[in-house]
């Protein structure tokens, strides 16, 4: 071993150097050199920092740097997210899409152009003008349908989800809902007066009732009790027919 080589190292070094840190790795463990100022230093890490990847040979375990335009990568050749200003497209990065293609920049990756599509139209609707389904000869009919997939930057746009068109039906008139809703109003109050003029009448038979029978026991109380009248056969005395 050399002079200034240790084996008693620490942080997961297998060999180090006082000058020069790590020099190789404990088994699984990445070798990557780290630049201080102007000195790199070796260290040993479970796995590789951003911009690096790694890669395992028998003797030796290393993290190599990805292309410069590329934050983490796979191998050297397959980026998995690129740098601020490029987008993700195959593993690669770039500034520009491909043709077909459309920049997110939400994920900053090349994704597909997304059209809109809408569902079916429905079935026209009954002919109607100004809410009403009678009354009328010409009105309109309209029919809808649905947005399924709302489209991408670059889609092609919604067409219109609704249309509507002229009709004409056979002219039937139109029950008088009015009429008919002031008939019923009039009905309830007439029957809710008639139950009121029932209420009061019989309030006022009630009262007159109470008033007689009261005015008759007033009349009991200031009249004087009558006499009976003598029974005539008793009080005449009987006859002496002796003399």
């Amino acid at each position: 071993v050399h002079p200034n080589v240790s084996q008693g190292c620490q942080g997961g070094c297998a060999t180090c150097s006082d000058y020069n840190g790590c020099l190789s790795c404990k088994p699984r463990l990445f070798f990557v050199l780290e630049r201080i100022g102007m000195k790199q230093i070796g260290v040993c890490l479970s796995s590789c920092p951003s911009g690096y990847y790694g890669t395992r040979y028998p003797d030796i375990n290393k993290c190599a740097k990805c292309k410069a335009d590329c934050d983490t990568c796979f191998t050297r050749n397959f980026c998995t997210k690129c740098k601020s200003g490029f987008y993700l497209y195959s593993g690669k990065c770039l500034e520009k899409c491909p043709n077909g293609l459309e920049a997110n920049n939400h994920t900053m990756e090349c994704t597909s152009i997304v059209h809109c599509e809408t569902s079916e139209w429905s079935p026209w609707s009954p002919c109607v003008k100004k809410g009403k389904t009678c009354g009328f000869k010409r009105g309109n009919e309209v029919r809808v349908r649905e947005i399924v997939q709302h489209p991408s930057a670059r889609g092609n746009p919604c067409p219109a989800i609704s249309e509507s068109r002229k009709c004409i039906v056979q002219r039937k008139r139109c029950q008088k809902e009015g009429k008919g809703k002031k008939n019923r109003e009039e009905k309830r109050k007439k029957s809710n007066k008639d139950e009121s003029k029932e209420t009061r009448q019989e309030s006022k038979g009630r009262a007159a009732r109470r008033q007689n029978r009261e005015q008759r026991e007033n009349n009991n109380k200031t009249q004087p009790k009558k006499r009976k009248a003598p029974n005539k056969e008793q009080d005449l005395a009987p006859v002496d027919t002796a003399h």
